[in-house]
């Protein structure tokens, strides 16, 4: 009787190391894993809308989309649940997909099963301009790293979108531009939370306003 109580204890013990484990396992942060795979997957994508690659070269981008802007951003989401961020979740999850699209329409597209009207693609590019915006009005409190990703998102969203929707070339390098300046604040900010994972507050990501 004794015996099988110790067993049983250890057992208990043994299943309370595996728990504690698997929480350890969720403590850390995957938000720099997103704003990278966000961030670098912009830049390359932004070298085409700015003209310095030509519009071929969307052909390199999609793999990239599809691997790292796409996945690893909604593996990230799913962490960002795990965690109860609700807004890290809604975001990554979002840009996430939104990189999957942006890879399934230039995908169709090259296997010409589908034609991509630039007044259809205006309004789509528009929309997510709008989600950013609204977005953005909450990462505004939470540091001035995010205020500015998020700032300049939204503008390159829009450019992006009025440049399409009406054809004009000089908007779209505008939005190249904005999308430049997304990508280096969104790389920041991954760069300066996993320094300050190692040593804290090593990097600033400045201020949220309005708390």
């Amino acid at each position: 009787m004794e015996s099988e109580e110790k067993t049983l204890t250890k057992m208990r013990s043994e299943d309370q190391t595996n728990v504690n484990q698997l929480n350890k396992s969720f403590l850390a942060d995957p938000a720099p894993l997103g704003l990278a795979a966000f961030g670098f997957t912009t830049f390359l994508l932004s070298f085409v809308n700015a003209g310095i690659l030509s519009s071929s070269s969307a052909s390199v981008v999609m793999p990239l989309a599809f691997s790292y802007g796409g996945f690893a951003q909604l593996m990230t989401g799913a962490f960002e649940m795990r965690r109860g961020n609700t807004f890290g979740f809604t975001a990554f999850t979002s840009y996430g997909s939104f990189w999957f699209f942006y890879g399934l329409l230039v995908l169709l597209a090259s296997l010409k099963i589908i034609s991509i009207p630039a007044t259809a693609l205006g309004v789509a590019l528009i929309l997510w301009g709008l989600f950013t915006l609204y977005m953005w009005v909450n990462a505004i409190r939470l540091n001035l790293s995010l205020n500015l990703t998020f700032l300049f998102l939204w503008l390159a969203f829009f450019t992006l979108g009025f440049g399409s929707y009406y054809s004009i070339i000089d908007l779209t390098r505008i939005g190249g531009i904005f999308g430049f300046l997304t990508a280096f604040f969104a790389v920041y900010t991954s760069f300066a939370i996993v320094s300050n994972s190692i040593k804290k507050d090593s990097m600033p990501l400045g201020p949220g306003l309005f708390k």
